[in-house]
């Protein structure tokens, strides 16, 4: 499972957990790799690093990745308030962007109506290959996979699979 992509991926997961480290920003991971990190293992190859982050954080996240020769790429418009994308060494690396409203709920920034389940955002770290992150809750992860359906993104054959290995991990979750 640890072909060239997968090395030079955990490599910049590496990088960025140093650099969120040395800019007090904890990051919290999403998508293939919260699912890896879950399970402690690699399940297949992935096509980017989707991470999430407080917006407060946005700024200096941004000046310490271009300190440290990541290139910041366009955004598409509908996202622009809500993500920063990255690229380094061919490995594309999204940070999406929490807040909280005025009661307290978590949100995607500038996504009002995409309320966020209130343990989201798991507290303790987990380990892959001798790295340790923090990981949305499986349950935060399969409620994002369910909404394709409704936000009228077509489901992927990986999301289907993501969506088993999620049920899986909730049931010894428990």
């Amino acid at each position: 499972m640890f072909n060239n992509q997968t090395e030079q991926q955990l490599k910049i997961l590496s990088e960025i957990s140093t650099i969120c480290e040395t800019t007090d920003c904890r990051f919290w991971l999403r998508g293939g790799w919260a699912i890896d990190f879950l399970l402690g293992k690699v399940t297949r190859p992935h096509d980017d690093i989707d991470l999430i982050t407080w917006i407060q954080n946005r700024e200096q996240l941004e000046c310490a990745l271009a300190e440290a020769n990541y290139e910041q790429t366009p955004v598409k418009e509908q996202f622009r308030g809500r993500q920063s994308d990255f690229r380094k060494n061919d490995v594309d690396i999204t940070f999406g962007y929490i807040t909280t409203t005025n009661d307290g709920s978590i949100i995607m920034n500038d996504l009002p109506e995409w309320v966020w389940r209130g343990d989201s955002l798991l507290p303790q770290t987990f380990m892959l290959n001798g790295l340790s992150a923090h990981v949305l809750n499986p349950r935060q992860l399969l409620e994002e996979k369910e909404v394709y359906k409704q936000i009228g993104r077509k489901p992927r054959p990986k999301d289907e699979d993501s969506k088993n290995i999620l049920h899986r991990i909730i049931e010894e979750f428990n």
